[in-house]
């Protein structure tokens, strides 16, 4: 990676960094060394720097002395999150259900649809084109819901719950029945039907957390 231009530079390490913390592939309590990543990314400090101050600002990394430390997303935080979504989701949903035009019902059908395919056709090896799809599904539906304020926290939520969505998919029988519900809210927003969303979608978060809830209880 070559340095042209600090901000744009550490734009793209936050980003980097951030997948990477996501995803779980810096675990929590790992130190991220200004100088190490500096000499893996082949660009100077400072870029590096500022993408770590904006980690610790979104509460990923914690400085300790020895550099920062990766706090990442833990069981509770992700337990936490459901909850959120729980109270705000199913109202977006209603509002989108409101506001949602005929073009973006399209553009949610072909990612439903597109994520079938991917499940179907590649089985438990689909997983990150399933994950990249539910999050362009959600995002949609949220900016649909004609609040801001709404799309930018159930998105900020969406992305942080990486590694726990990641998991969520990884098995084909899984997917399915994701795919199933993505099918579920899709038919309600259709229907400009905002009781029938706000329905679809929580019952979705509430499948989501239960199956991630087993999930982890079978890995004790």
């Amino acid at each position: 990676m070559k340095e042209h231009r600090n901000i744009s530079i550490a734009d793209q390490i936050f980003e980097q960094l951030e997948r990477d913390i996501l995803s779980g592939k810096y675990r929590r309590g790992d130190v991220l060394s200004e100088l190490k990543l500096s000499r893996e990314m082949d660009v100077s400090r400072t870029p590096i720097r500022e993408a770590l101050l904006r980690l610790e600002q979104e509460q990923l990394l914690s400085e300790s002395g020895r550099g920062m430390t990766v706090i990442g997303i833990s069981e509770q935080d992700m337990l936490d999150m459901y909850d959120i979504r729980l109270h705000l989701e199913g109202e977006a949903t209603g509002r989108a259900a409101r506001n949602i035009t005929e073009e973006q019902l399209a553009n949610l059908l072909e990612l439903t649809e597109l994520q079938r395919y991917y499940i179907e056709r590649q089985g438990n090896s689909s997983s990150e084109h399933t994950k990249n799809l539910d999050s362009d599904f959600h995002e949609l539906v949220y900016r649909c819901c004609g609040s801001a304020v709404y799309a930018d926290v159930l998105i900020g939520i969406h992305k942080k719950m990486t590694k726990f969505r990641m998991a969520s998919v990884s098995k084909q029988s899984r997917a399915l029945l994701s795919n199933d519900e993505h099918m579920e809210i899709y038919r309600a927003l259709a229907s400009r039907d905002p009781e029938a969303a706000e329905a679809a979608a929580l019952q979705h978060v509430r499948n989501a957390r239960d199956r991630m809830t087993q999930m982890q209880k079978g890995r004790e």
